[in-house]
């Protein structure tokens, strides 16, 4: 190992190089450019993810000519490119809840009926598990990789405007504000991507699909590159299955990327509920001359149970390294629209000082580690032929810190640059309105804690789903609750 760069077989799968790469912020802009790549497929489109909803509608491009749902789409496409096949694969037990939203089932039964598209729903999972990789390719020349699923309930632009009468479900109902990130990358990293892909189809059931070797230009015509020729590191988690060996590459590069920084890491995330992070981040926040540690976070979690697993998990993980900040270097935040909304954070990012870019579908939480299947991308400007990338990696930091506080990229990198300090730049630009919010500790119910502090709903492993709970806990590792 040397000094946590990407090494295939230890922290990451494989690292391969993008003639052009994007950071691609919010699923309005996902939505309209996955659109535009697809309007160039050829042979192939592969839709990976937790979920997908047929209704969904697409941002277009003025005179693409095609329907607005994403479901209508894919089935006019096909019909206009004869070699055309779409391939969509999803984790089966999310497709039983969205399949009977609405008019979800007779939409993707229509668009099924096309010989030339074909679905599978992935139960190659242990129990507990899902998978959770959010991709897609287009032709294997282009790929898509991050946090955003063609789902509903997704979109919503970077200004994250209250009311937004666009921020709808299918069916006409209001969403809430939500915040996400995803990549495009091209060149042989998308091909690498269309790899994967090929080979979680054939574990689901599909047959072998080959390799498209044939290159074109699929890169989307306004998709403007943050990167050109540059290294990418792609990362996997996936559980321990009979025959199969766990695949802990995710986690071991988020180890690394902590223990590597030196002056700041900034973080979004849906959930923060890992024991390991947490321990190393406490290991950085003991060191007198460590990096600050910045994290963003919905201020609850979706759903009823995740609430309870996830939220009380961060709460008393918080408040452990609040009590080791003993230098002061360690902040958690929430974004709120201008009416005092809170935005849901569904955003996989790390960056690591203006060396690490790091997007994908892996949250800060043990699933993300060690039970569902996940997919990261890496930008490493220590890779051999990154040698241009810090600049654009701190652009993109204070582009998304920017979008947070409702401010300029330029008066983040001012103040950043003034003072040296993530943590001073945010507590000198937030304010009221749309801004950023710091985390309140919440008054925990006993029963709370002792589901976080066993980890009964967020378990480390498929193993550990059966092992005893006096095994298990937030706290049996070097991460204790002690005083100052």
């Amino acid at each position: 190992m040397t000094d946590g760069l990407p090494e295939p077989g230890r922290n990451c799968w494989r690292v391969e190089d993008a003639s052009r790469a994007a950071v691609i912020v919010d699923a309005a802009n996902y939505f309209h450019h996955a659109r535009a790549a697809m309007l160039k497929a050829e042979r192939r489109i592969m839709l990976i993810g937790w979920d997908f909803d047929a209704r969904i509608t697409l941002e277009q491009s003025p005179g693409d000519g095609g329907p607005p749902q994403v479901g209508d789409f894919l089935l006019w496409l096909v019909r206009r490119k004869p070699a055309l096949n779409v391939h969509i694969l999803r984790w089966d037990l999310g497709a039983l809840k969205s399949l009977f939203r609405g008019m979800n089932l007779p939409l993707t039964l229509r668009m099924l009926l096309h010989r030339r598209i074909s679905a599978r729903l992935d139960r190659h999972h242990p129990t507990g598990g899902s998978h959770h990789q959010k991709i897609v390719v287009i032709d294997d020349c282009l790929a898509f990789c991050g946090g955003i699923d063609m789902t509903a309930e997704r979109w919503d632009t970077r200004e994250h405007r209250d009311d937004d009468p666009n921020r709808i479900t299918p069916s006409g109902s209001p969403c809430k504000p939500w915040h996400d990130a995803t990549t495009a990358v091209e060149g042989p990293a998308a091909a690498a991507l269309g790899k994967l892909g090929r080979e979680r189809w054939q574990r689901a059931g599909g047959k072998a699909l080959s390799p498209i070797t044939a290159r074109h230009d699929c890169w989307p015509d306004d998709l403007q590159p943050d990167f050109t020729k540059v290294r990418v590191a792609i990362a996997r988690s996936a559980p321990k299955m009979p025959r199969e060996p766990e695949i802990v590459e995710v986690e071991r590069l988020f180890l690394d990327h902590v223990a590597r920084a030196r002056r700041m890491l900034y973080a979004e995330s849906q959930y923060f509920a890992s024991r390991r992070i947490a321990e190393a981040i406490a290991r950085r926040l003991d060191e007198p001359d460590g990096p600050e540690i910045v994290l963003v976070n919905p201020v609850t979690a979706q759903g009823w149970l995740e609430p309870l697993a996830m939220d009380t998990a961060r709460a008393r993980l918080v408040e452990a390294l609040r009590r080791r900040d003993k230098h002061g270097r360690f902040r958690l935040y929430h974004p709120f629209t201008a009416g005092g909304e809170p935005i849901y954070v569904h955003a996989k990012v790390m960056i690591v000082d203006d060396q690490v870019l790091r997007v994908g579908s892996s949250n800060l939480n043990n699933r993300s580690l060690r039970l569902d299947t996940e997919c990261d991308v890496t930008i490493d400007a220590a890779l051999p032929g990154n040698e241009d990338a810090p600049a654009r990696i701190s652009a993109i930091r204070d582009d998304l810190l920017a979008e947070h506080l409702a401010v300029s990229p330029e008066a983040i990198a001012e103040t950043v640059a003034r003072t040296g300090s993530l943590i001073a730049t945010v507590e000198a630009l937030r304010g009221p309105g749309r801004s950023l919010r710091p985390f309140e500790q919440p008054d925990l119910s006993a029963v709370e804690k002792w589901l976080a502090d066993h980890e009964v709903l967020d378990p480390e492993g498929p193993d550990e789903m059966f092992e005893p709970l006096s095994k298990r806990g937030l706290f049996r590792g070097r991460l204790h609750l002690r005083k100052r």
